[in-house]
């Protein structure tokens, strides 16, 4: 079973994820950040970060323990969000970025995530390839061959610097609530802010180690939804552990999610002249709102597969400025290498100052269809494209919905089990139609 999955190496800390596993990887990671280092003049440099969770502790110091073991000098800018540690290895130029997260994931879990030169995410090779070199004989360094490991003081105000470049449109005015989810953007998240000029309500903003991501944040938004109403703010922003995300609630309690969020951005791109090649990446699960939304705006879709890395990959491909998932993970690339919550929160601000309309007024120029998702458990999903009787199944069921519905059929990439996804213009049809196809599934590949 292959060690990183779609977002680096994740799993219980220190059962799955143990601080030898983290020595391990840092070790083989600068082997391979050496050989292929074409500029041999320097020692290389990495920046190692992590979220609030009391598992980065140790995780951390094995990361640093086997990078520094290895010739590689550390900057350790301590409890930052991941697409800080993104910004940070681009902008100083370093070899590698470390960031220590299990992002959404509930406490106890943690998770390794590697940043190449530039501040992109890895390629899946280089991570096959460090794989490959866990546990390898090697010659270690000795005397002035060690690397040393550096407190960076200045990271997290650096990091700030850079949000605000994003803001030309100042918050005055905003009064919003944002939820840190007791997690990387806890100190970060309501100082930009406040800066960008808005009135901010900050709640579970006091990680103690073992309350990241417990009843809050972008994953339990009924928190925010509560504060918003109480405190009759403008709106709430809602971020996960490491702040790569952001869903949003209105002013009257209505959810935002990363679709409705994409669509008002794309929009607000293409007036600005900002949306290029007139185009936004999403993956085959955005809603289908979404896409008539974009189509009702006269601005193309090109979709993917789940997964902000291979939403990142088209964008690279095609030079695009703008795309994301459901979740709430966008990207902006004029602004970032990878997907940032709090980037995402300005621009979705400054919108709404730009427009003079309140957010729901925003989000309304998508209109959700309702979506069933029944998942099919215990199945031989690897038999699925081969089955005719389920693409015969699909069809009728297509037929039915003609241009009101959607259908997605996915095999888990990780479970034996395969998602059956419908949306319709109404609950009752979606459920009759994903519930029937799921017993299609069942009977074929059961």
């Amino acid at each position: 079973m292959a060690l990183f999955g779609t977002d680096g190496i994740r799993g219980l800390a220190n059962r799955d994820l143990t601080a030898e596993l983290a020595l391990d990887v840092a070790v083989a990671a600068a082997h391979i950040l050496v050989e292929t280092n074409p500029d041999k003049s320097h020692r290389p440099k990495a920046i190692v970060g992590q979220d609030s969770r009391a598992s980065g502790e140790f995780l951390e110091a094995a990361v640093v323990a086997g990078l520094t073991s290895a010739g590689v000098d550390v900057y350790r800018v301590g409890v930052l969000p991941t697409p800080a540690i993104a910004h940070l290895v681009a902008e100083s130029g370093a070899d590698l970025g470390v960031m220590i997260s299990a992002s959404h994931n509930p406490m106890p879990d943690n998770g390794i995530k590697l940043f190449s030169r530039g501040g992109g995410k890895l390629d899946d090779s280089i991570e096959a390839a460090i794989e490959a070199r866990i546990g390898e004989p090697w010659e270690r360094p000795t005397g002035s061959g060690v690397g040393r490991a550096i407190n960076d003081e200045s990271a997290r105000e650096r990091y700030i610097a850079h949000l605000l470049s994003s803001v030309s449109t100042p918050l005055k005015g905003l009064k919003i609530v944002v939820d840190c989810a007791n997690g990387a953007s806890s100190t970060v998240a309501p100082e930009t802010y406040r800066r960008a000029g808005a009135e901010v309500i900050s709640i579970f903003d006091a990680p103690d180690g073992w309350n990241i991501n417990d009843d809050c944040g972008s994953t339990h938004l009924h928190q925010l939804r509560t504060a918003v109403l109480r405190e009759g703010a403008d709106f709430g922003i809602a971020h996960d552990g490491d702040a790569d995300r952001a869903l949003a609630i209105d002013a009257q309690g209505n959810e935002v999610d990363g679709d409705a969020i994409m669509t008002i951005l794309a929009r607000g791109f293409k007036a600005s002249g900002s949306l290029k090649s007139n185009t936004i990446v999403a993956t085959v699960m955005s809603n289908l709102g979404f896409f008539h939304a974009m189509k009702n705006a006269d601005i193309n879709v090109e979709t993917t597969a789940v997964g902000d890395r291979y939403v990142l990959e088209k964008m690279l491909e095609k030079g695009y400025s703008l795309g994301g998932e459901q979740s709430g993970h966008l990207i902006m690339r004029d602004f970032a290498t990878t997907g940032d919550g709090i980037l995402t929160a300005l621009a979705l601000a400054q919108e709404v100052v730009k427009s003079g309309q309140p957010l729901q007024d925003l989000a309304s120029s998508m209109v959700r269809f309702p979506q069933v998702l029944v998942n099919v458990k215990n199945v031989a999903k690897e038999r699925l494209a081969d089955s005719a009787a389920i693409k015969t199944a699909v069809l009728a069921a297509e037929a039915k919905l003609g241009e009101h519905g959607r259908i997605l059929l996915r095999a888990s990439g990780t479970e034996p089990l395969v998602r059956v996804m419908v949306e319709a213009q109404s609950d009752n049809l979606a459920s009759e139609i994903a519930n029937d196809l799921a017993k299609v599934v069942q009977s074929e590949l059961g």
